[in-house]
């Protein structure tokens, strides 16, 4: 086995180790809350009893019997998690804590080992501009394995970013409705509003942003170089004005104002974490939200 073999096979050690605890300890019970009422099959209709949801009665059976029934569901027995993952330049990028793409990576794996242990299936569609790679929906703890072997060796064919075909491949791809989470930095600069709301239409999707800092707040530390890390074009700016901070600031804000509206519009549940702050915080918050 070459050095480069074994390194890896410790890194996806180092990451079972964390995010298979975090997934047991935490997030299952949360996992399980948050998305069991998003798999729900019909199973039959009975008599209208006294707490049951309005929205539940089925219309055609009250009015054959002329007194309500309700439909009742029970939980499918699998449900499909799909994992919607950037690999393009941009995530290759940290000043604070980690790489964007170190903490998506542990957030993939994390929300892996939730579905292994409530016996779903996971998917993964690694995207740049174009579909980079597609692993089909399994189950098991080798298979998870694998997904965060290709997560952390993985090399992209392309720098650059296009949510909306990520999304327009997942919804042609994906027949039957499942669970999927997007995590990006949602820096692609082609808008992909359409696309998200045709998959959001016909499945549970949620969206995770991940960021740094530097693209909040720019520090006072005089000429700085900075490269787009999709297009490689390079540029120095000075951050001693106090106006180029302040507008990089305000940018920062307006694009998440934009990103909140696009999906409060498409009906998609998303959170924001930066590469210094505590993912887990911010995942369980976003579960406890669907909760409630």
């Amino acid at each position: 086995m070459t050095m480069e073999a074994t390194e890896l096979l410790r890194k996806v050690r180092r990451i079972e180790i964390k995010t298979r605890g975090l997934s047991r300890n935490l997030f299952a019970g949360e996992y399980h809350s948050a998305f069991k009422g998003r798999g729900m099959a019909f199973s039959e209709v009975r008599e209208y009893q006294v707490g049951d949801d309005v929205r539940d009665i089925d219309w055609n059976v009250t009015a054959r019997f002329h007194r309500p029934y309700v439909k009742v569901f029970e939980e499918e027995r699998e449900l499909t998690l799909m994992l919607l993952i950037d690999v393009s330049g941009s995530l290759d990028f940290g000043t604070r804590g980690q790489m964007k793409g170190e903490m998506v990576t542990e957030i993939a794996a994390t929300l892996a080992f939730s579905a292994l242990q409530n016996n779903d299936k996971v998917g993964v569609i690694f995207f740049s501009d174009h579909i980079e790679k597609f692993i089909p929906p399994k189950k098991g703890r080798q298979h998870i394995l694998r997904i965060i072997r290709e997560m952390l060796d993985f090399k992209a064919e392309s720098r650059r970013t296009d949510v909306g075909a990520a999304m327009e491949y997942f919804s042609r791809m994906m027949k039957r409705r499942c669970m999927a989470f997007v995590l990006s930095d949602f820096y692609g600069r082609k808008g992909f509003e359409h696309e998200l709301q045709i998959a959001s239409r016909k499945h549970d999707v949620v969206a995770v942003q991940v960021y740094d800092e530097l693209a909040k707040s720019l520090p006072d530390v005089g000429l700085m170089k900075v490269v787009d890390a999709e297009t490689g074009h390079e540029m120095y700016i000075d951050t001693s004005s106090a106006k180029l901070r302040k507008a990089h600031g305000d940018y920062f804000r307006e694009r998440q104002e934009d990103l909140r509206a696009l999906f409060a519009k498409c009906d998609v549940d998303w959170t924001s974490v930066a590469t210094h702050e505590d993912y887990v915080k911010s995942l369980l918050g976003l579960f406890k939200m669907r909760r409630s």
